[in-house]
């Protein structure tokens, strides 16, 4: 199975997101699941993630082994689970979409949060430009909708 994470610029979100899914993935067994990340701009191709991504990733163990990507069209064949951060990045990834089979494949990360009964689906906020604790937050959310990510491919649902 291959799964792409995607942000607007892939330096924030959706490499964290990626490392965080890597991780989750392999002590969960999964070893068969491949994750990349995208963006939808190409802002930040050829860059390593943000310095805060990295700095907070690195402490909670994460490990950044890509570089920033923009997202193709060829994307929407080559992957089967493409998770996007929040309602722009849907947009803009749908906006390629020609095929409703490979419309099914485009999702939101917030779709899989423990919460998401109660609260509805959430985005994953950009924390670009913000302090620190913004960053800490937005890998909390991640960490939880990661946890439903894996447990959904675990058990066949994606």
């Amino acid at each position: 199975m291959r799964i792409m994470t995607v942000c607007l610029g892939n330096i924030c979100r959706s490499p964290a997101a990626e490392a965080v899914l890597r991780r989750k993935l392999a002590e969960a067994g999964l070893d068969d699941v491949e994750v990349t990340s995208a963006g939808t701009a190409d802002y930040h191709v050829g860059e390593r993630p943000h310095e805060l991504t990295r700095a907070v990733g690195t402490d909670l163990g994460y490990e950044f082994t890509t570089v920033g990507a923009q997202f193709r069209p060829e994307d929407l064949d080559e992957q089967d689970l493409i998770l996007v951060m929040d309602e722009s990045n849907l947009a803009d990834v749908r906006a390629l979409v020609a095929d409703p089979e490979v419309d099914a494949k485009v999702r939101m990360f917030g779709e899989f949060a423990s919460d998401v009964e109660s609260a509805g689906v959430r985005e994953v906020p950009d924390p670009w430009g913000n302090p620190r604790p913004v960053f800490e937050e937005m890998y909390r959310q991640i960490e939880d909708a990661a946890d439903g990510v894996v447990a959904a491919v675990r058990d066949g649902r994606v």
